[in-house]
């Protein structure tokens, strides 16, 4: 695991051996305050730890004092890019972090106002490097935004806030394609030890998106690099944080809500809708918050294998399924009923689990 300072995002902690933190940014016009305070009240409800929204005007910006009263305990960050007086707004509106390129703003005197706006306050900054909008110098040096030329920039932007005294500092280092962001946060990671923002910027659409942040931010993260990290996808925000959640969960790094180990089915499946069943389940407990391993298969053969390493799972033969709870079977239910038994199932489950915590005695801690 990279070893990195720790930055404090309202009451999230960032890097420093805190646990990968999940967020996502909304995609409703920010003036619009009723909008976007529904959108992140759906995206915390998803998982979302950490909010981000896009700052392009003045409207933009007025909007966020609002905003912030409306979701008071949400950490927020404000989106800006090359206006020095948007950020200054979004710091005074009460925001928590700031992704803002330094080195875009302008003159040193409007760089040092916001620095010292946002030390004041205890704000930090992401430096976002994104491979479709390098310096140009930078594009003549290398031809092209390679992996060196993102590093290189963000080198530039991390050198104008340590001359200010400033560390308090997260980097991004994004493109649109898998093999430039994962050499690009490969060579930083040698060079500095800020906390990563991890990401594969523009990645597409809700199924190649998800396969491009998968392979990417998965191969990143199982080296131990990246301590936050955003799917960009063209879909819905809470979608983004969903997928967040899988990758980080697949890796053994988060634990959050329903897993389950459903079967891809073959000529051996037991029962005719039951990839329908499947969805309509993962549907049903997509509210869940408490970890649950749950096992749905469609015929016998790795069915009862998998119901032993599940808290509860299901295996169907010819049309009727039974359920297993711990690895033990339970009853046998019609095909036609299982969703609503398997959920109901569920929500016993996680009644005891909710009866054994408030029981549990609290642990003794010696004092010497």
């Amino acid at each position: 695991m990279r070893q990195t300072r720790a930055v404090q995002v309202k009451n999230v902690q960032i890097g420093g051996g805190a646990p990968v933190v999940v967020q996502s940014m909304t995609k409703t016009d920010t003036s619009d305050v009723g909008a976007t305070v529904a959108q992140i009240e759906e995206m915390v409800r998803a998982g979302c730890e950490i909010v981000r929204l896009a700052v392009p005007d003045n409207d933009a910006a007025i909007a966020l004092k609002e905003i912030r009263k409306r979701v008071p305990d949400v950490p927020l960050v404000a989106d800006i890019h090359f206006h020095y007086k948007l950020a200054l707004l979004a710091l005074e509106a009460g925001i928590d972090k700031l992704r803002l390129n330094p080195g875009n703003i302008g003159k040193h005197e409007r760089i040092v106002e916001v620095v010292r706006a946002a030390q004041a306050q205890k704000v930090p900054i992401r430096i976002g490097v994104n491979g479709g909008s390098l310096e140009k110098d930078l594009l003549k040096k290398y031809g092209t935004a390679t992996p060196e030329a993102m590093v290189e920039s963000a080198l530039r932007h991390i050198q104008i806030l340590e001359n200010l005294g400033f560390t308090d500092t997260i980097i991004s280092l994004k493109a649109s394609d898998v093999h430039r962001t994962v050499a690009a946060y490969r060579l930083l990671a040698e060079k500095v030890d800020y906390p990563f923002h991890l990401g594969v910027t523009e990645a597409g659409t809700a199924f190649g998106g998800t396969i491009k942040s998968s392979i990417g931010l998965g191969i990143l993260l199982h080296e131990g690099i990246g301590d936050t990290i955003r799917v960009s996808l063209a879909a819905e925000p809470q979608e983004e944080v969903r997928v967040a959640w899988e990758i980080v969960k697949s890796l053994g790094l988060r634990s959050r809500g329903v897993t389950v180990v459903a079967c891809p089915t073959c000529g051996r499946l037991d029962v005719d809708n039951f990839v329908e069943i499947v969805t309509e389940i993962e549907r049903r407990l997509a509210h869940v918050e408490e970890p649950l391993h749950l096992s749905i298969m469609g015929c016998a053969v790795n069915g009862p294998g998998e119901a032993h390493d599940s808290q509860l799972g299901v295996t169907f033969g010819r049309g009727v399924g039974m359920i297993f709870k711990d690895g033990v079977p339970m009853r046998k239910v019609a095909g036609e009923d299982i969703v609503e038994a398997f959920v109901m199932e569920t929500e016993k489950l996680l009644a005891e689990i909710e009866a054994k915590k408030a029981t549990a005695e609290p642990e003794l801690v010696s004092i010497t």
